[in-house]
């Protein structure tokens, strides 16, 4: 082992030494070019580039042998190659790092012997290299790849002169239908479809998709075919006559929602049937108005809307948690008649 160290040393001092030789030739010729003539250009600078190969070839310390363009060795041209002074600065810039590090060596201080302080250079020289090394692949990832930020960018805001009419329409109607929980549905049975299909169209909107019909023995078929879960819902159906079908289709209809989910199931009955049974004329009679205002609350009803009730005291019928609206018609009666300039005119009304 301590014969292989100082065969190392060995080498390492001879290198160092023939360092120092081609550094010296290289500046002896480097002068005599200085002083040639034109003519003698060229040939000088091919000698000159054989001499600073020989010198990079000679410098193990730096990596491995450079190479130089030697492109002017066989041109007998006055004009030089400026790859040639390029190469030119880079061997005096090498040239000048050497002797930097020649003088390091005999810089330093202690008891050291040469051998040990070539050694320690060459150590250091290594070490620079593997840095350089490890840095490169580095550098080139970081400019290669964006850097990530620890937030996403922030979308651009949109200026309202970039919204659209239709887009401003279409937004509006989004905050609307959030504020009612996903929108509003409007569903009718057979009591008067005519009625609901006026009430979709001056809203609007379209009625919803629905199946009210009968089985083959009569009873009442209900099915809906849209999704109304968290809607509100609208259910238009007057119990006129059939009074019975027509109260058994709302019931169901309820129960329908219900079961799906609706968030809210209001009721819209322009003729409350059985309204006139709103109280005891006799012995042993059901109140009726009061068992119809049960069975739909029952069922799971929100709200009931009602126009021009028998009479005001069926709104009690239901309880606190069902408030009812008794709408009066006769605004509206007013308003169409007296649009018709009618002369004389006659009303004529049962006991109702």
């Amino acid at each position: 082992m301590i014969a292989a160290r100082i065969a190392s040393r060995k080498m390492l001092v001879s290198k160092v030494v023939s360092a120092r030789t081609a550094n010296l030739a290289f500046r002896t010729l480097r002068t005599s070019t200085s002083t040639t003539a034109t003519e003698d250009v060229a040939s000088a600078s091919g000698a000159w580039k054989n001499a600073a190969g020989a010198l990079l070839a000679a410098s193990g310390l730096v990596g491995g042998a450079a190479t130089l363009t030697m492109c002017e060795q066989h041109r007998q041209s006055n004009v030089r190659d400026p790859n040639t002074i390029y190469a030119q600065n880079a061997a005096a810039k090498e040239s000048e790092a050497e002797h930097k590090e020649d003088m390091s060596i005999h810089n330093m201080k202690g008891d050291m012997s040469c051998y040990a302080k070539v050694a320690v250079l060459a150590d250091k020289r290594e070490t620079e290299k593997l840095q350089r090394q490890m840095s490169q692949p580095r550098k080139q990832a970081e400019e290669s790849s964006p850097a990530i930020q620890a937030t996403s960018a922030a979308a651009p805001d949109a200026s309202p002169a970039d919204v659209t009419a239709e887009e401003q329409k279409f937004e509006e109607a989004t905050r609307q239908a959030k504020k009612h929980s996903g929108g509003l549905k409007l569903f009718s049975g057979n009591g008067n479809m005519a009625l609901a299909l006026e009430i979709a169209r001056f809203l609007g909107i379209n009625l919803g998709k629905a199946t009210v019909g009968k089985f083959a023995d009569g009873e009442v078929n209900v099915m809906v075919h849209e999704n109304v879960r968290g809607k509100d819902t609208y259910i238009i159906q007057p119990t006129c006559p059939p009074v019975n079908n027509n109260i058994m289709e709302l019931l169901l209809m309820v129960s329908t929602l219900r079961r799906a989910s609706a968030r809210r199931i209001t009721v819209v009955i322009p003729y409350y049937g059985y309204a006139r049974q709103d109280r005891k004329m006799q012995a042993r009679v059901p109140i009726s108005a009061a068992d119809v205002a049960r069975l739909l609350e029952s069922m799971g009803i929100d709200r009931v809307i009602a126009v021009d009730l028998h009479c005001g005291q069926i709104q009690g019928f239901f309880g606190p948690r069902v408030p009812v609206d008794n709408l009066d018609g006769g605004v509206v009666g007013l308003d169409y008649f007296g649009s018709k300039d009618l002369h004389n005119p006659v009303v004529v009304s049962p006991d109702a």
